[in-house]
């Protein structure tokens, strides 16, 4: 690229970065808003109790003690809002299942209770029982504690950049992750109730671009930009919290602690519901990794590429060949055990060439196996022969490799091979002490038959 086009493309280069802060900067102050919608309780839409529980919360706070990170120096602020509570009695109340009352400064309220009477009885001159009786306070029947449990900063960090004379830009994203367990308690004997807990990330994202560059004598071009959008903390405290007292409702409603409205048919539903989220919930693991298996029982497998021969002869020239092959998983979608046989010419230059066929057994493990991309390995013996089968030899292989799965149940892989004989005969030459070897270098594609596994759980994980 000249001169001239650098010249041309670099600000289309920060054309573009540059919207994306336009787009995203402040340019005037804002009014006062109603707080931020979170998600909706998508099981209990439309689901309302038969008679809302008098519930108490004297506290809900942040329970890890941690601050906030910074890069230099050290900072006392919390990295979770203390207001844990307040954010809770939002969410029973808007719940509509619940009516919740004052207990975290219930000192004050008996205080100012005690105001009212006292001022009643001072200036009451008829009927004084009348003119000082306070309507009595609600007790609660069921109290809920808990509180945010953790806080793990940088669970996942990344990103991406380059630059070329000068120009150049840069993308950086970091994953926090925050916990909450919730739980009942009946006030009348002490029991708990139900436990939850619930989790939530919070994505940080950041994106620049720069250009520093000498455009003429004594003269420096410098132009940067960028934007960073950081998930609001406060709003994923919020969402979690959310999602825990709906999923003390829908488990409470499952196990008949309390009552909707509609009986059997709306309890089926919301329960039906229920155990479709919490399959796909254990169906997925940490990093939001889907534990799906898509392979399924079996496979039929083709496979061509090159082949080389590290015998006793020099210049080895690699030549083609095929394979055919029949896989079978075990209960663990990760582990296979596979057949194979083959058909391929080994030749070194001016000194000697041979069609062979060969039979091969291979222990396989996918490293990623609910991934569309997962790298492999195998290991496993054979055995290799001519074609007349005149001269049969045992071997042992092992490989590695990487499969993507465009779409389900098929495959195409890529990967190397090594294959180690037990004699130095292959290629009717000995000499020396080591054993002929010859690598197989191929592309291949998996055609998945049969069911998927029902019951799928982590390897990688657990």
């Amino acid at each position: 690229m000249n001169k001239k086009n650098i010249y041309i493309v670099i600000p289309f280069l920060f054309l573009f970065f540059s919207c994306g802060a336009y787009f995203n900067q402040p340019l005037k102050t804002s009014k006062a808003r109603l707080g931020e919608n979170t998600t909706n309780n998508k099981i209990l839409d439309g689901v309302i109790p038969v008679t809302p529980l008098v519930v108490g919360v004297y506290k809900f706070r942040d329970q890890t003690g941690q601050y906030k990170l910074v890069e230099n120096g050290s900072s006392w602020s919390t990295a979770i809002t203390q207001g844990g509570t307040s954010i809770l009695l939002k969410s029973l109340e808007d719940s509509k299942w619940f009516t919740p009352i004052e207990r975290e400064n219930v000192s004050n309220l008996l205080n100012e209770r005690q105001i009212i009477r006292s001022t009643r009885q001072e200036y009451s001159k008829d009927n004084v029982d009348k003119t000082t009786t306070i309507p009595p306070l609600l007790f609660a029947g069921i109290l809920l504690e808990g509180g945010v449990v953790s806080y793990d900063s940088n669970i996942i960090t990344g990103g991406s950049g380059a630059r070329y004379f000068g120009a150049g830009g840069s993308a950086q994203y970091r994953q926090d992750r925050i916990t909450v367990y919730l739980r009942a308690v009946s006030t009348s004997n002490g029991q708990i109730l139900k436990t939850v807990y619930t989790s939530k990330t919070i994505l940080s994202q950041g994106i620049s671009a720069n250009l520093f560059r000498y455009v003429s004598l004594k003269r420096l071009l410098e132009v940067e930009t960028g934007v960073t959008r950081n998930e609001p903390t406060q709003l994923a405290v919020k969402e979690a919290i959310d999602k825990a007292v709906e999923t003390l409702i829908v488990e409470g409603i499952v196990d008949g602690l309390w009552v909707p409205q509609g009986a059997e048919e709306v309890v089926n539903s919301v329960k039906e519901k229920y155990l479709k989220e919490k399959q796909e919930a254990e169906s997925t693991a940490l990093l939001d990794r889907k534990l799906e298996d898509k392979r399924g029982k079996s496979a039929v497998s083709v496979s061509g590429g090159t082949y080389h021969i590290a015998g006793d002869y020099s210049n080895s020239i690699g030549k083609l060949g095929g394979a055919f092959g029949h896989k079978f998983y075990f209960k663990n979608p990760a582990l296979n055990l596979n057949f194979g046989i083959g058909y391929f010419q080994l030749e070194n230059e001016k000194a000697f060439k041979e069609d062979f066929g060969s039979f091969d057994i291979n222990l396989e493990y996918n490293i990623l196996p609910y991934e569309n991309l997962t790298p492999f390995m195998y290991t496993g013996i054979g055995g290799v022969s001519d074609i007349d089968f005149n001269n049969p030899y045992f071997k042992f292989q092992y490989g590695i490799g990487i499969e993507f799965l465009p779409i389900k149940t098929f495959g195409i892989k890529l990967f190397g091979e090594q294959n180690i004989l037990f004699n130095d005969k292959l290629d009717g030459f000995e000499n020396g002490k080591r054993d002929d070897y010859y690598w197989r270098l191929g592309v291949g594609l998996n055609f998945y038959i049969g069911k998927p596994f029902e019951s799928v759980k982590s390897v990688i994980f657990e």
